[in-house]
């Protein structure tokens, strides 16, 4: 198992949330109790950086939808940035592909909601 992290930090744009290691069943409940303390506006972009997420379940999707629910009832908008591989197959999958915007880095999510 890869060491977890999660860790919220804010820009001017909004919050960005960094997972590190496995989100899954054992994780999922961290990442959530970080959402559950973001400050997030209408008009913001919660940013969720994968980069160095190593594995997500299915309680990892569903936390990343409970993020995007968190940003929609805020009024704000979501991107997902540095998404591995598998897990753009999975989104692919399982159809949930377009309600995640995705980009390269967090920068050009950014750029894009700007």
């Amino acid at each position: 198992m890869t060491d977890f992290s999660a860790a919220t930090s804010t820009t001017s744009t909004g919050p960005v949330l960094t997972v590190r290691g496995d989100l899954d069943a054992n994780t999922a409940p961290a990442v959530l109790e970080q959402l559950k303390g973001l400050t997030i506006a209408g008009g913001q972009l919660l940013v969720v950086d994968l980069a160095r997420m190593g594995f997500c379940d299915s309680s990892g999707i569903s936390t990343l939808i409970a993020a995007r629910n968190v940003a929609g009832a805020a009024g704000a908008s979501i991107a997902l940035v540095c998404v591995p591989a598998q897990l753009t197959r999975i989104l692919d999958l399982i159809g949930l592909t377009s309600l995640f915007p995705t980009y390269p880095s967090a920068t050009e999510a950014v750029a894009a909601h700007t």
